[in-house]
């Protein structure tokens, strides 16, 4: 979603609002990391029940950089796990589609390409390409599903591309947070050595800094009420 003028400015205000509470060390930290921060690729987690592993793909998510990570929860809730997240919720921007009653994974499909981003499913299937010679030059959705079922027949569906994790051995199958970093290190460091523009936009990177701020000044959300922002 694209903000206007007066939402830019509600953010400068907040910003403005907030820094002061926030050491020097600590913004240049904030800087340094937003620096490395990607929305040119999101991903995508479908009904992912198991906390350990739901906790451990926000953490390679905050790890590698990427900043947006989607989760459906259409047939199980998405709950996190402290001590294997190690606190990385507060800097991953997360999107539950959760609505009772509603087709949460059309909504999430929805909303990804509404972002210009292409779909793209995690699957086995020999056919698919494989995570080496994926290309990283255009946006793009990395869906993941369960260990048990894999992504859902409307994923796989609607999905623009496959990808696939090549494996040489018997069992054929990865933990679904080591499929999902596996895969994270392989596009991060290819999109980073690559031409594509895939650093956060400047607005974007002022929202993220914005949200970021939030959670780390204590009570910042009072202290922005009573400032009036």
């Amino acid at each position: 979603m694209l903000e206007t003028a007066g939402d830019s400015a509600a953010v400068e205000r907040a910003i403005a609002v907030l820094e002061p509470f926030v050491s020097e060390a600590k913004k240049a930290r904030m800087a340094a990391v937003l620096a490395r921060r990607t929305a040119h690729f999101r991903v995508v987690l479908e009904d992912i029940y198991q906390t350990h592993n739901a906790s451990a793909a926000m953490r390679s998510c905050e790890c590698f950089g990427v900043q947006h990570l989607h989760v459906i929860e259409q047939l199980y809730p998405y709950s996190l796990n402290p001590d294997v997240d190690m606190g990385s919720r507060k800097w991953v921007t997360l999107h539950r589609h959760r609505e009772p009653g509603a087709d949460n994974r059309r909504a999430c499909l929805d909303a990804l390409r509404a972002a210009g981003l292409r779909i793209v499913a995690t699957t086995p299937d020999p056919a698919a390409t494989p995570l080496p010679a994926f290309p990283v030059d255009r946006p793009f959705a990395l869906c993941f599903g369960t260990e048990k079922d894999g992504l859902s027949d409307t994923l796989l569906h609607e999905a623009d591309e496959r990808l696939r994790i090549p494996m040489e051995g018997f069992t054929e199958s990865f933990n679904i947070s080591v499929s999902v970093a596996l895969c994270l290190y392989d596009l991060t460091t290819r999109l980073r050595n690559s031409s594509a523009p895939w650093q956060l936009a400047p607005d974007d990177r002022r929202r993220v800094y914005r949200d970021w701020l939030r959670r780390a000044v204590r009570h910042a959300d009072s202290i922005l009420r009573r400032a009036g922002v």
